[in-house]
């Protein structure tokens, strides 16, 4: 069983979490510039989308690394925005009209709920969505949310690689330097990620080492949002 705990709005750990983030800002951003313009397509047009790259402080996705190849960017290229704008849409939070994205009246009353928010957006993204949709890969790893879930909760108390991760569920052979990293790739975009935006996980890149050196912790926000069937087997680190 998971069950997510329902936060209150002042709770500090919400601030770890980049989609709750995201969505805040996007909905903010809404609420003070009359709606956000819409391209042809029904997409988040370029100005916002610029402003968002600057303002949203998304892991991995900073201004440096949107702006790398063209000083253009769109939303289909800025995968974060792409998913709130989503999210928002999917939870009525949001809606299209004239050309516009306007906030409901249902998302206008979250403006300042920021807990209530939190658990309106993570369950559904975490649980819901298909995440190969924006991955790089259109694969995803056999297996449960309740059965990663339930497992890491117990394993990632002192920090794990991914590659540890991955092989708590289905064995050390693969790794990024063998013919077993897609199916690496493939957790890692498919589990991992969405854990990472979501705020229940960090992950650490290792400076001067390769990927095989990053490092992944729970956050102080799970324990604080999730209730899981494991949570009595959890021994927490010892920290002096």
């Amino acid at each position: 069983m998971i069950e997510f705990s329902k936060l209150t709005n002042d709770q500090p750990a919400l601030q770890l979490s980049p989609l709750l983030r995201a969505a805040h800002r996007t909905m903010q951003y809404a609420a003070e510039n009359n709606g956000i313009g819409l391209t042809a397509t029904k997409a988040f047009q370029r100005k916002f989308v610029h402003w968002a790259v600057e303002h949203v402080d998304w892991p991995g996705y900073g201004p440096e690394k949107a702006f790398k190849v063209s000083k253009v960017v769109n939303e289909y290229e800025f995968p974060p925005i792409q998913i709130v704008h989503f999210l928002l849409l999917q939870r009525k939070l949001g809606r299209h009209y004239k050309g516009k994205f306007l906030l409901t009246r249902k998302g206008k009353d979250l403006l300042t709920a920021r807990g209530v928010l939190f658990g309106e957006l993570i369950p559904f993204f975490l649980l819901e969505v298909d995440h190969t949709s924006y991955g790089r890969l259109d694969e995803r790893p056999f297996g449960t949310w309740e059965v990663w879930l339930n497992v890491v909760n117990v394993e990632l108390e002192q920090g794990l690689t991914e590659r540890q991760l991955y092989g708590l569920f289905y064995g050390d052979g693969p790794d990024w330097d063998n013919a077993g990293w897609r199916e690496l790739a493939a957790f890692s975009s498919y589990v991992l990620k969405p854990l990472e935006w979501a705020g229940l996980i960090s992950v650490h890149e290792v400076e001067g080492g390769s990927r095989r050196d990053w490092m992944c912790f729970k956050t102080a926000l799970w324990s604080e949002a999730l209730r899981l069937a494991t949570d009595r087997e959890v021994r927490p680190v010892k920290r002096h």
